[in-house]
This record gives structure tokens, C-alpha cells and sequence, in this order.
């Protein structure tokens, strides 16, 4: 079975501890030397080397000046800022509330041409009305203990409903069905949400397909992930962003995004199903 994307990222930053550990070793030191030589305490250089902290760009350049590898600098914290990118916590991300991380996925959407989406917990962010991307971050910021910037983080993550409408963009959503029926915020506000999806179903930059309940599976529900073109997947779990950039796993993306849509309905058998819910909202 394929390694999870996960444990690739973990497996990246201990292949980072391994190098840096191998130059502490080939300078002759030891991890104290080392230690006491970059000004900090021997416990840090033993957690990076054992890959449970992640080296800031100031930890690489001083453990490479006392080891005389100042010519391997850029290549290591290049390494190490695709390592970061690979794994990142919600909290992380969300430590200064979310309007940044908002702001960091338009400009993924700006760049992208194709943009395949899977959906299986909300309606994806750039086809959510106001109304419901509140409930669903305030809920999300609540979890979180993180800082309340809802409302900044609302009209970055709606804003991106731009590119529906720019030339030069596509957007691919699969659903399921039960997202149609969990609901964010009040009657009112599913209610609006899910008529909005039929207002923009018909636009020629947008495939809206909904996986039915009953649907006979050949691919299991997932967690939420976009693809960007075939250079970029980012998979949401409850607690980290992943971002996949590994061909092997890409291709293993959209294999399961393949047999998705096949599961998939669309247009009027699509719009029944949207309809249902809406009236399923009293």
C-alpha cells in the first residue's frame, strides 16, 4: 500500500535530520560541540537530528558555518521550506486568524487552470455564500481556539468566486450527497447556499457533480482534496493541510478522482438531487 501523504512529509524531514546530522559528523563534532558552538542547548540539536523540531533558516545557516558547509546553505533550507509546505497544521496556519491562509488559496486559484475538487464535509469555499462561510468558520475558529477574523477571512474566501466568471479557469466539483444535507448555519442560510450552487451550475467553467447516497461505491468517501492542473493536490484532515507534490501521488489522486465522477451524477439528475435538499430544509 502506498505510503499516506503523512508519512511522506515525516519521512522528508527525517531524511533533512539525517543530512544535517551527517555534516555535524563529517565536521567531527559532537552534538554538544555543535550545541555549544551555535549558542543554544544540546536538547534542540538532538530533537532536530531526531527530526521532532523543524530547523528555522537561521538554525540551518549557523549548524552549516560551525560545520564548514556554508557551500550546502541554500540547498538545505530549500529542502527544508518543501518539508514545512508538505504538512502544515490548522493551527499553524490559523495562529493569526485565517484571512492569510484565505488569501494564500487565491492565489493558488489564480494560478491554476484546471482545478478538480472533492468534496465530502462542506460546499468547497469559492462556491459558498457569505451566510454559510461564516457558520462554517466561526465553527471551524471555535475548534480551533484560533484568532476570530471571521469576518476579513469570509470576503478573502468569497472573493475567489471571481474565477468562476475569469477567463483561463475551470472548476471539476464532485459532492456528496450528504454535504447537500449538512447543514451551516440556519434553514435560512442552507437553504440560500444550496440555491446558489443551481445558479452557478449552469456556468461553462463549472462541472458540478453529486455522488448520490445510494451510488454503488468503487471508491470510497475521502477526505476533501483539490488538484491543482497535475502539479499540486492539497488534502484537508482535521488537523493539517497536507500538499502533495510527488507524481506517483498525484497520479493516485486522480485515479480516485476518475472513479469519483464515475459515481457521480450531473445536470438535471444533479439539480434533483440540490432541489431535495432545499426543500428538506422546511
Amino acid at each position: 500500500m502506498p505510503s499516506s501523504p503523512s508519512s511522506r512529509a515525516q519521512s522528508a524531514r527525517e531524511a533533512l535530520a539525517v543530512r544535517l546530522s551527517h555534516i555535524r559528523k563529517d565536521a567531527g563534532l559532537t552534538g554538544r560541540e555543535l550545541s555549544a558552538r551555535c549558542g543554544w542547548h544540546p536538547a534542540k540539536t538532538t530533537r532536530i537530528q531526531k527530526a521532532e523540531m523543524a530547523p528555522s533558516d537561521a538554525d540551518i545557516r549557523a549548524w552549516c558555518a560551525v560545520c564548514g558547509a556554508e557551500d550546502q546553505v541554500g540547498d538545505l533550507i530549500a529542502t527544508s521550506r518543501v518539508v514545512d509546505s508538505m504538512y502544515q497544521e490548522w493551527r499553524k496556519l490559523h495562529r493569526n486568524g485565517m484571512r492569510t491562509a484565505q488569501e494564500d488559496w487565491t492565489t493558488r486559484h489564480a494560478q491554476t487552470g484546471l482545478c478538480r475538487v472533492y468534496v465530502s464535509n462542506a460546499v468547497p469555499g469559492f462556491l459558498q455564500t457569505p451566510a454559510y462561510a461564516t457558520a462554517l468558520m466561526q465553527a471551524i475558529t471555535t475548534f480551533q481556539g484560533t484568532p476570530d477574523d471571521v469576518t476579513e477571512a469570509v470576503a478573502a474566501r468569497v472573493a475567489r468566486s471571481r474565477f468562476l466568471y475569469e477567463g483561463g479557469h475551470r472548476f471539476v466539483v464532485l459532492m456528496e450527497e450528504w454535504v447537500l444535507r449538512t447543514r451551516f448555519g440556519g434553514s435560512d442560510t442552507m437553504a440560500a447556499q444550496l440555491r446558489h450552487l443551481l445558479t452557478v451550475q449552469p456556468l461553462a467553467s463549472v462541472s458540478l457533480g453529486i455522488i448520490p447516497s445510494t451510488a454503488q461505491r468503487v471508491i470510497w468517501p475521502l477526505e476533501a482534496f483539490y488538484l491543482f492542473d497535475d502539479r499540486q493536490a492539497a488534502v484537508e484532515t482535521l488537523t493539517a493541510e497536507i500538499n502533495v507534490s510527488q507524481p506517483r501521488e498525484l497520479d493516485d489522486y486522480a485515479k480516485a478522482f476518475a472513479g469519483l465522477a464515475k459515481m457521480a451524477v450531473y445536470g438535471v439528475s444533479a439539480r434533483a438531487l440540490v432541489e431535495d435538499a432545499i426543500d428538506a430544509c422546511g
